[in-house]
């Protein structure tokens, strides 16, 4: 029996990464699938740099499931970055379900060669393009986002995102203590990025 890894990703420490984890039982408990693992991670998925999401490809073997709610979970990558990690999980024979492509959710069933080859095919076609709308999302975003900063900038009113002062003096103490960056993220459930602008702070 193929075994089945969850993944759970959220952008930002201010945002539940384990939102969605109902919706995967929920989607395990219907298919008679048991969730071998969760690999829980805060981190933008514009970047390909993602330790959980790593360490899960390096465990998962050849027949296995990684899944997710939406395959925006596992990429928001440009192409370049994208077909790495898609060589990697194709390389390694894990298949992606993801509960937003049907077509995806053949793989938890047993079935010959002939006809898992072919939903491989159609998958493989169907995550390029699910990746790249996703992309398309997120540079859009982006976007939108750099406008209103600079219509706020003119009219005197933006002051910048919110400073999390409770996470930052956590973090700071932790690094103080000689905390490793995976370990505090695995306390705090912060972002890599996080951790960074905090020491760039103390080594001022």
């Amino acid at each position: 029996m193929n075994r089945v890894y969850a993944y759970l990703r959220a952008s930002t420490s201010d945002q539940d990464a384990n939102r969605a984890k109902s919706q995967l039982e929920e989607f395990a408990f219907t298919h008679d699938l048991k969730i071998s693992s969760y690999f829980t991670e805060n981190e933008s998925g514009a970047l390909l740099a993602r330790p959980e999401l790593f360490r899960l490809l390096d465990i998962a073997e050849d027949g296995d499931i990684l899944l997710v709610e939406q395959v925006d979970r596992i990429s928001r990558l440009n192409n370049e970055d994208w077909t790495l990690l898609k060589k990697l999980i194709l390389d390694k024979g894990i298949n992606v379900v993801s509960l937003d492509l049907p077509t995806s959710h053949q793989f938890v069933k047993q079935s010959d060669e002939f006809t898992k080859r072919m939903l491989q095919a159609i998958n493989s076609m169907m995550l390029d393009m699910l990746a790249a709308i996703s992309r398309k999302d997120y540079e859009d975003r982006r976007k939108r986002q750099a406008q209103g900063v600079q219509k706020a900038k003119k009219l005197g009113k933006y002051k910048g995102r919110p400073v999390n002062k409770d996470l930052h003096s956590k973090i700071e103490e932790l690094l103080l203590d000689n905390k490793s960056y995976s370990s505090i993220q695995r306390l705090l459930g912060c972002s890599r990025h996080t951790i960074s602008k905090v020491k760039k702070n103390i080594n001022r």
